[in-house]
């Protein structure tokens, strides 16, 4: 009787390599790729070469075909057979990782959860598989907003990678657990994962390039910490040295750099690669740009992280691009809004729509922010019904009522009453707009509610109140240079001191209003100061700074009415009207929108 064939068995070395052949073949030939795996089961194999096999070609049919069924099937089939096996654990646990995704993927994440505890279980003898596959649970967990079991999973990690001396690994599990600890704004864990992590990279003595990625991990976070307090001025130094990290990871990888090589199987983890890394600095930056104020440079780096996304797309679209496309594409939409492009707004929101159709789950993550948008530009376009039905639906979609988004819905809607009159319904956001007792931790949006109160004041002629609230806005925003906030108290006390008859104090206070606004720019801050600063000049009788501020009012209003036009008439206006389901639009062969479903 013949003995059992080997890895190196001519048979086998030939079908492998034929496969190999045709799946790298230019064009590719998946299909006889397929047919010579299949055929190694016609030569009744071992059991390690069979569950080789049926993974090799779940793996092909996961990624190159539709037949998901079958790839689930082969790769069952690798998961079960090595059990009574030895020596096949790349074999057992790479098919459990990809068996895993792809139930994920079809939205089986109960049967996906037990076949990674299990392998869990299982890996304690293979330190990169029993890490790598704890990352992988706790990614599910996180997506299930299981913050608890997700961070309890990072240190259980962070424990192991200790015990087998990576603190590269241990530094990788941290972060991460500082990440969702921050995301869920467990303060008391971010401050504990953050105080150890810094510690560590301080004296790690491991390659270089890993402590630099470490490092943009560290201050990542340590950025959007205080971005999502609202820190806009104290994040500077932080920020300062980010961007100077990431250039030093810039100019340390090479084309032809040889991998980092450390010989402890547990360091075998890249947290992102470069190209993403960058892309994320460029993300962070715009955010703080946005918060800031500061617009031209807002627009100047989403062009350059977007025309970055789209070269790293052209090789592979990971979901994380798309996650991080959308989110520049919030921030813009922003901007261009604030100034006075609501044309182009509108368009991008659609684009972000375009971007969640290649990824159902993103729709389900961004609703809420897309609904907010779609809100912003139709207050813009002084449409109050759609903006209050946008808003409206961007709550129920976000769930939690206590969330910065909810605070900065709630402030939108209740400017959405005070333009339509409607006191009883602003009475009923009282509890989520009211300064003292604001849900939210931010620092910049506790100062917009105080804004918000000031208004309101504003529009009942209580004078002294409506000041008094302002100049709490004016205190806060100049605290930490929230730039488009102090633009707009200035204008509104300005506003104040006009219809008091205090004519010197409101050009004291609507000049300096002027300068920040053209500064940020923000269109609709520079059209109501240039009407005041008219009338103010007129009644000190400055005829000439009279007909300045005349000019510059009509060139504003004239732009705004312009584009106010152009964006009444595209098709993706109607956006403002979609409240529920897919987005009522399709795309057709040019690319834009077509018509309504």
């Amino acid at each position: 009787m013949a003995s059992a064939p080997s890895f190196d068995e001519p048979w086998y070395i030939s079908l492998l390599g034929l496969a190999e052949n045709f799946r790298t073949s230019n064009p590719p030939n998946i299909r006889l790729c397929i047919h010579c795996l299949q055929s190694i089961f016609n030569f009744s194999p071992p059991p390690h070469i069979e569950a080789r096999t049926h993974l090799q070609l779940g793996n092909i049919l996961m990624t190159h075909t539709k037949n998901i069924d079958l790839a689930r099937s082969h790769l069952e089939k690798a998961w079960t057979i090595p059990s009574a096996i030895t020596n096949t654990d790349d074999v057992r646990f790479e098919s459990a990782s990809n068996l895993s995704h792809l139930y994920e993927k079809q939205g089986q994440i109960q049967v996906a959860k037990p076949i990674l505890r299990q392998a869990i279980e299982m890996s304690l003898h293979a330190p990169y598989w029993h890490c790598r596959l704890l990352f992988q649970l706790a990614q599910i967990h996180a997506s299930e907003k299981d913050f608890v079991s997700a961070k309890s999973l990072l240190s259980v990690g962070a424990d192991f990678a200790a015990a087998a001396r990576s603190d590269y690994t241990r530094l990788l599990f941290l972060l991460s657990k500082g990440m969702l600890a921050l995301i869920e704004r467990d303060m008391p864990t971010v401050s504990e994962c953050m105080s150890v992590a810094s510690g560590l990279i301080e004296h790690f003595n491991g390659p270089v390039t890993h402590k630099e990625s470490l490092r943009v991990f560290f201050l990542v976070l340590q950025v959007c910490h205080f971005l999502m307090a609202g820190q806009v001025k104290s994040v500077k130094p932080v920020l300062k040295q980010l961007q100077q990290s990431i250039q030093t990871i810039t100019q340390m990888h090479t084309e032809d750099e040889p991998p980092v090589v450390t010989g402890n199987p547990v360091d075998q983890f890249q947290w992102l690669p470069k190209e993403h890394m960058c892309v994320l600095v460029y993300l962070v930056t715009v955010m703080h740009s946005m918060q800031a104020g500061y617009m031209d440079k807002a627009q100047k780096y989403t062009d350059k992280a977007l025309m970055q996304i789209e070269k790293l797309k052209m090789l592979d679209t990971h979901p994380l691009l798309l996650t991080f496309q959308l989110m520049l594409l919030e921030h813009i939409i922003m901007c261009r809004l604030i100034m006075g492009h609501k044309s182009v707004a509108i368009q991008e929101i659609f684009q972000a729509c375009h971007v969640c159709q290649h990824q159902p789950r993103l729709f389900a993550m961004h609703s809420a922010q897309i609904h907010t948008l779609i809100g912003l530009y139709a207050m813009s376009m002084n449409c109050m019904e759609a903006a209050e039905a946008q808003f409206k639906t961007a709550l129920e979609a976000n769930k939690s009522s206590e969330s910065d988004l909810s605070s900065f819905i709630n402030l939108n809607l209740a400017i959405v009453y005070l333009r339509m009159n409607r006191q009883n319904d602003l009475m009923r956001l009282v509890e989520f707009i009211e300064p003292e007792s604001f849900h939210s931790h931010s620092h910049s949006l506790k100062a917009a509610a105080f804004f918000v109160k000031g208004l309101q004041s504003f529009f009942q002629a209580n004078y002294s109140d409506a000041k008094r609230f302002l100049r709490e806005t004016l205190k806060m925003a100049n605290a930490e240079d929230v730039n488009r906030l102090t633009s707009c108290s200035l204008v509104l006390l300005g506003h104040i001191f006009l219809s008091l008859g205090n004519n010197q104090e409101a050009m004291n206070l609507v000049t300096p209003a002027m300068q920040l606004a053209g500064k940020i720019p923000d269109v609709h801050v520079q059209l109501w100061a240039s009407s005041l600063l008219k009338d103010l000049y007129r009644l000190v009788g400055d005829t000439v700074n009279e007909a300045e501020g005349y000019r510059m009012h009509t060139t504003f209003s004239q732009s705004l009415l312009k584009d106010h036009f152009q964006s009444s008439q595209l098709q993706e206006h109607g956006l403002i009207q979609w409240t529920s389901g897919p987005c009522p639009f399709h795309l057709n062969t040019s690319g834009g929108a077509s018509n309504m479903l």
